[in-house]
């Protein structure tokens, strides 16, 4: 187990690495780490307030099968289907005679399904963290989508019902009777998105993300949905492309509507979006600074597989195995340093401001801003022997 980064975050892992053998999965809040041994257990460092120290719950932590994470806590599901809280909001959620079914997070609350279907919640009350104003209602639920602030659960009839801040989607009163035959819900910070089973899409929480009747008009045949912090972009059956929320996080795509046919993956940063089209170009939109203008390198963007997108920047695979990067270039979206290192790459990987790329040799390339992880010179040696 190797880590680097800022030490009050989290990269630094002297205290406890003698413990850390046999490490199955990693997880992190926005200060500390959290890894699952091979035999069940978890270690824990870096921030304690972030969740970084365990020892309240220590003895909880046995036969652990994965981790989920809010900014500032820690859940870990345990073999026997219950949960342990620990970090800020370290409460319960726990009934002995249910089986957890689904556990979602947003930055401050956790809320549970259980196998009978019903929801139990922690953490901060004002993000969700209390149910009981639906509590009737989260009956046959079938899964649970958050914003920010606020959770949406999809049932079994094909209803919503939501709670949580109000103007972060938390109350959905206003479309309650549109909300029928509901496929999937999507989520930006503060606002959701439901496709209904005619391809069209309701959206409800704050109003400056919610679809306009003008844009509503355009919203049919909608296969897909990627939402960044502020902004939905929807892809159709046709292969276009409909855009809104926040027209600086790519919520206004006009500018390059005539470039949006025959779309077939959409990626976000917090604020940008980027298209992969039918003949491997791309095609962006949003935050200039968060990768929304590819100008730059917009020669070089053909024949891309791939794209992995985090905060501040976007990278591409392209058929050749090479990468292309461009954003905010003090956070990954400038790869120039390490460029010639970028062959053979069959995985990328992402923090909140660095990429790491695995070659077909096993090697690991990582560039961005140190404190995230983009500068792995240190342990290098030690990664290469993995």
């Amino acid at each position: 187990m190797v880590t680097w980064g800022h030490r009050n975050f989290g990269g630094d892992s002297s205290k406890v690495q003698e413990k850390l053998k046999n490490v199955q999965e990693i997880y992190a809040t926005q200060a500390a780490f959290a890894a699952i041994l091979v035999d069940g257990s978890v270690v824990t460092w870096g921030d304690p307030g972030f969740g970084g120290e365990s020892i309240r719950v220590r003895d909880k932590l046995r036969n652990v099968q994965r981790i989920c994470a809010t900014e500032s806590s820690f859940a870990a599901i345990l073999a026997d289907e219950s949960v342990v809280i620990w970090g800020a909001n370290g409460s319960k959620v726990r009934d002995p005679t249910k089986k957890i079914k689904q556990i979602c997070e947003n930055t401050e609350a956790f809320a549970v399904v259980f196998s009978d279907g019903s929801v139990g919640t922690s953490g901060h009350q004002y993000f969700g963290g209390d149910n009981s104003r639906v509590r009737d209602k989260l009956k046959n639920v079938q899964k649970l989508h958050a914003t920010n602030r606020a959770f949406a659960a999809l049932l079994a009839d094909g209803t919503v019902a939501t709670w949580g801040d109000p103007n972060s989607g938390g109350d959905s009163t206003r479309v309650r009777d549109q909300l029928n035959n509901v496929q999937e819900i999507y989520a930006t910070g503060s606002a959701f998105a439901a496709i209904l089973a005619d391809g069209s899409v309701v959206s409800w929480g704050n109003p400056m993300f919610v679809a306009n009747s003008e844009v509503g008009d355009q919203l049919k045949n909608v296969q897909h949905i990627c939402e960044n912090q502020n902004a939905f972009a929807a892809m159709t059956s046709d292969g276009r492309v409909v855009a809104w929320g926040d027209p600086n996080f790519g919520g206004d795509s006009t500018a390059v509507k005539d470039q949006l046919r025959n779309v077939q993956q959409i990626h976000a940063t917090e604020r940008a979006f980027a298209a992969i089209l039918s003949d491997g170009s791309v095609v962006t939109w949003g935050d200039p600074d968060f990768g929304g203008d590819s100008a730059g390198v917009q020669d070089k963007l053909k024949n891309v597989q791939q794209i992995c997108a985090k905060y501040f920047s976007f990278a591409a695979i392209l058929e050749d195995r090479t990468v292309v990067t461009w954003g905010d270039p003090k956070y990954c979206g400038d790869s120039s340093k390490v460029q010639d290192q970028l062959r053979n790459v069959q995985q990328l990987q992402a923090t909140r401001g660095s990429f790491a790329a695995i070659t077909a040799h096993g090697t690991v390339v990582t560039w961005g801003n140190p404190n995230f992880g983009g500068d792995c010179a240190g342990v290098q040696d030690e990664l290469n022997r993995l």
